[in-house]
């Protein structure tokens, strides 16, 4: 199993389904939401929203409930009568009850608690997670604190720790690493610095609760015509030498040729 969506996952409610076919058409991969955006009173409802929905299975993620609630259950028999399988665990932080979730479904765990960052190595490990995904605000709630973020609005020291750790411990296995939300939708430029951070740290994507933000995050994981053209001349100038060499100055190694070769891939995509 394989994760392939990104660089831009906006979340949509999945009480609103009249903004489903809009959310995947101005996205890469849309999240459609049956935890914290959807009310108690109309998970139900959502639930039969999702059955009666018609969109691109392979684009489509569906964020259901923390395990060993009654809503759990009830979101994987909904999920059951679709052909949506690939699911975002709420607050996941047990590798064993992850580890049981039916077959026919794709994990993408969001380590969103004190505990789920502290076992995102062991879920990560896992064979049914496909990706992980970290979240800030309900980490540093988990903790007692008050705001993931300073008042100048940069990410708190314990959220910067989650956020790498999460993304160290998918890349460890080979699996796909997520970029949590940007709540202030006007602060694009905060934005676009975090999405260019992610794209240069590994993350696969990052997911985003506006349709404004796709763009700024597609812009941010897309290589500028600078960075593709080093790319490609210095995988052209690997062509034929043995062992360390130097372009442009500077000395190239396996590692700096892998850093090429994501360039390039990024750029494809």
């Amino acid at each position: 199993m394989s994760f392939a969506l990104g660089p831009a996952l906006l979340f949509c409610p999945a009480d609103r389904p009249e903004r489903y076919t809009k959310a995947l058409e101005r996205s890469d991969g849309v999240i459609l939401d049956l935890e914290d955006a959807v009310a108690p009173a109309d998970k139900t409802a959502a639930r039969g929203h999702l059955i009666e929905s018609e969109l691109d299975p392979s684009r489509v993620i569906v964020r259901v409930n923390p395990l060993g609630t009654d809503d759990f259950t009830a979101d994987l028999a909904t999920l059951s009568q679709t052909d949506y399988r690939r699911i975002m665990v709420a607050k996941a932080d047990s590798p064993k009850r992850l580890a049981r979730i039916d077959a026919r479904f794709e994990v993408v765990a969001l380590c969103e608690t004190a505990k789920g960052v502290a076992q995102a190595d062991r879920i990560a490990a896992l064979g049914n997670v496909v990706a992980l995904m970290w979240g800030a605000e309900d980490l540093v709630a988990s903790l007692g604190g008050t705001s993931s973020r300073k008042p100048n609005g940069r990410y708190r020291d314990v959220a910067r720790y989650a956020r790498s750790r999460v993304l160290i411990a998918a890349g460890a296995r080979g699996k796909a690493a997520i970029d949590a939300v940007h709540l202030d939708i006007g602060d694009s430029k905060r934005l676009a610095a975090e999405a260019a951070d992610a794209a240069a740290s590994g993350f696969a994507a990052t997911a985003c609760i506006h349709p404004s933000q796709v763009a700024v995050i597609r812009d941010a994981y897309r290589p500028d015509d600078k960075a593709v053209s080093w790319a490609e001349g210095v995988i052209a100038a690997a062509r034929g030498q043995r062992g360390v060499f130097a372009y442009e100055g500077r000395m190239i190694d396996e590692p700096v040729l892998r850093h090429a070769r994501g360039v390039l891939a990024r750029a494809r995509r």
